[in-house]
């Protein structure tokens, strides 16, 4: 498989074949992100003006905590906590609230700067990976060979720059389409299994047949977070 600069991290993520592998492409990418902004971005300002403008979700928040040392994002939270007190909430608040000002912190509690940026650059991953299973059957088969694709980014690899395809996008469509449709229906025959498990019909019976993690597992696959598993197995039939 040939590979090169734009290549090589999509190889890298691809190769497990092991859950989704947008999934772990997107981890890759938060991870690096967080480390960037509570290390050498710190002290860049035109990145502080972004965060401080923007801020964070708590999902990267926790990121950049359990990535970054505790003075970093001490020096970051300064500088966004003094912006919202001068955008919208100051010491000495006015006789009535601003309609804009709430409608720009209603923007505000919704956005996230490594949200943004991670979403431009899934975009652009994708444009890769539709390149390279166009282009090199390797990695066709590498693709074809995963565990599944999420159902977050079945929707994103088949709706970014679907021209891109060409007269492809049909056969990537399915292929996709069975590696996503594929895992969704196992889900439902584990989860169905599971359930039946606590029928009255079935008292007695611990044939759960590897399916007591089939929620943590479905749930995964509808939003593209892992649940632990840990201790799974020594639940009781209270689960």
């Amino acid at each position: 498989m040939q590979e090169n600069i734009c290549s090589i991290p999509i190889n890298d993520v691809f190769m497990p074949k092991d859950r989704c592998p947008m999934c772990r492409m997107r981890d890759m990418l938060e991870e690096r992100k967080a480390e960037y902004i509570t290390g050498s971005a710190m002290m860049e300002p035109s990145v502080r003006v972004q965060t401080n403008k923007q801020g964070f979700c708590f999902r990267h928040f926790e990121m950049m905590v359990r990535l970054g040392k505790r003075l970093s994002n001490a020096l970051i939270l300064e500088s966004h906590l003094q912006q919202i007190s001068e955008d919208f909430i100051p010491e000495t608040a006015p006789k009535k609230p601003d309609k804009k000002k709430m409608a720009a912190l209603g923007e505000l509690i919704n956005d996230c700067f490594i949200c943004r940026d991670i979403k431009q650059n899934m975009e652009n991953m994708v444009r890769i990976v539709h390149a390279m299973w166009q282009s090199e059957p390797e990695f066709r088969q590498l693709y074809s060979e995963q565990q599944y694709i999420c159902l977050e980014h079945f929707y994103l690899l088949m709706n970014v720059d679907q021209k891109g395809l060409g007269k492809n996008y049909q056969a990537f469509y399915e292929e996709t389409s069975r590696l996503t449709g594929g895992y969704l229906n196992s889900l439902r025959q584990d989860v169905h299994h599971f359930c039946t498990m606590f029928d009255y019909r079935n008292s007695g019976s611990n044939n759960f047949s590897g399916t007591k993690d089939s929620i943590e597992r479905s749930i995964e696959f509808l939003t593209g977070g892992i649940i632990p598993t840990d201790g799974v197995e020594d639940y009781d039939d209270e689960m």
